[in-house]
């Protein structure tokens, strides 16, 4: 069964850091983030479906 809990909760923190690390001109860090939370929810996906 899919965890869309977890899903939405790794990426609505990674969007909140995302936007801290923007307020500061830290678009490196942030697009990092971003990449990662995308990756790490995929793989929930992924995992789940198996």
């Amino acid at each position: 069964m899919t965890d869309y809990q977890k899903m939405y909760t790794t990426l609505f923190n990674a969007v909140t850091d995302a936007l801290k690390k923007m307020e500061v001109q830290n678009y490196g860090d942030a697009k990092e983030l971003l990449i990662s939370a995308q990756q790490k929810t995929e793989e929930i996906y992924i995992t789940a479906q198996n």
